[in-house]
């Protein structure tokens, strides 16, 4: 627990490009890394540091995302289910907090919204690290793939680069670890409503393409 905070420190003393885009990857992929650690603190050091640029930031995390997201896809196309499973309820699984059920509640979100799921899987906080896993044991083509997992992890990174804006914006913090601390509160709050936005637009679309026909 104390390396954990240790690491945690030492990331947000040290946010550079590189920085962000290693963090990211090891976010998206089985490595537990809350990602609300790397792009806010990032983004708000952006606004007042000018070796860095808020779009940049946004760009290097989507990068990092897509990284990370890739490891997680050949690893289960790779070695296919038994041995995903088997590894989801290792000592090692669970100390990078995988475990069966979150593997399979993962598969069964993909089974129910199929390619489009590693879209809006990006954008769900129970989903997001472990969606490519079930893409790669489905054998999902890594075009589609590649393409709908850096459109949500871009949405998402740009969500996050918004707080720490925002918190540049609107508050007086000083410390990359406070907006860090705040970003984490309202991060997943945040999340959700864009995804019920964005379900409320689709389908709204839905229902006037349903209705033209």
């Amino acid at each position: 627990m104390e390396s954990s905070a240790e690491l945690i420190q030492w990331v947000l003393e040290n946010l550079n490009y590189w920085v962000v885009t290693l963090f990211m990857a090891i976010e998206s992929s089985f490595i537990p890394f809350p990602s609300e650690v790397i792009v806010p603190p990032a983004a708000w050091k952006s606004m007042t540091d000018e070796s860095m640029n808020i779009f940049l930031v946004v760009i290097f995390a989507t990068i990092g995302a897509d990284v990370g997201a890739l490891i997680n896809y050949f690893l289960a196309r790779w070695l296919g289910r038994p041995i995903v499973y088997k590894f989801a309820n290792s000592r090692f699984g669970h100390m990078c907090l995988i475990d069966e059920e979150k593997v399979h509640h993962a598969e069964e979100y993909f089974r129910k919204h199929g390619a489009s799921s590693t879209f809006f899987g990006r954008l769900i906080p129970a989903v997001r690290q472990l969606i490519s896993i079930p893409a790669g044991l489905a054998g999902m083509k890594l075009g589609p793939f590649l393409f709908y997992t850096t459109l949500g992890a871009g949405i998402w990174n740009a969500i996050l680069a918004l707080i720490g804006y925002l918190i540049y914006r609107l508050t007086d913090i000083k410390t990359t670890h406070d907006v860090y601390v705040i970003a984490t509160k309202y991060s997943h709050e945040i999340g959700y409503a864009i995804i019920a936005i964005a379900v409320l637009i689709i389908g709204f679309l839905i229902y006037k393409g349903m209705k033209k026909k």
